[in-house]
């Protein structure tokens, strides 16, 4: 037993050490991506600039716990309350649509038809299944040099990270975090974030997917 107690401590102190580089490397990443996005995310709508087109970032419509999610919610409804101050003209919904049983920029259409969007000025991008793939396909797929982000303000900002490293003229708005923001999703975020990092600045990550070009306003609604 008194042998193995050394390589014990060692160990122990291996994995203290690997927890502090990771924490460490947590905490500058998210530190990276807010100084990067805080001048680009707005609140307060009167000072919004106005871009023509809102980039409406997909979430599930229903909460893991039930009922309608609250992420969700507040998102469509920024987008409304953007469309009709005239902040944007339209609305380019990206989310996943990976199964026939799940698609996030249809379900978001609806509601936004519901709440008096007109359909000529809605388009959907079917292949956002996360922040980098739908900020990527906007600009290079939608062709959009400048556009006005839309979710909550934690992931606005993840996403405002990843286009001003694109060089895309981007802002966002902060739709509210709402009821649904726990200890979890802010751990997620976190993790995301470092994620966004690594892949914007070592790996040059593009999107799953491109396709033909769409511009919006020209082209027929998606």
């Amino acid at each position: 037993m008194g042998v193995r107690l050394p390589h014990f401590w060692l160990f122990l102190k291996l994995m203290l050490l690997l927890v502090t580089g990771a924490l460490a490397v947590t905490l500058l990443c998210n530190f990276m991506v807010d100084r990067t996005a805080d001048r680009a995310l707005y609140s307060d709508l009167d000072d919004l600039p106005y871009k023509q087109v809102g980039v409406l970032l997909g979430t599930s419509k229903f909460s893991r716990l039930g009922g309608i999610n609250d992420h969700y919610r507040l998102r469509v409804n920024a987008a409304i309350e953007l469309f009709k101050a005239g902040k944007i003209d339209y609305i380019l919904i990206s989310g996943d649509n990976s199964t026939p049983f799940y698609d996030e920029p249809t379900t978001i259409r609806r509601d936004l038809l519901k709440n008096g969007i007109p359909a000529q000025r809605i388009y959907r991008d079917y292949a956002g299944f996360r922040t980098l793939d739908s900020i990527l396909r906007a600009h290079h797929v939608f062709e959009l040099e400048s556009f006005t982000i839309i979710s909550q303000a934690p992931h606005s900002k993840r996403a405002l990270y990843i286009a001003i490293n694109h060089d895309i003229n981007a802002v966002a708005f902060n739709a509210g975090n709402g009821y649904d923001t726990d200890l979890s999703n802010k751990v997620r975020e976190m993790l995301a974030r470092v994620l966004a990092v690594i892949e914007v600045n070592f790996f040059n990550t593009g999107p799953k997917f491109l396709g033909p070009a769409v511009e919006i306003g020209t082209a027929p609604p998606t």
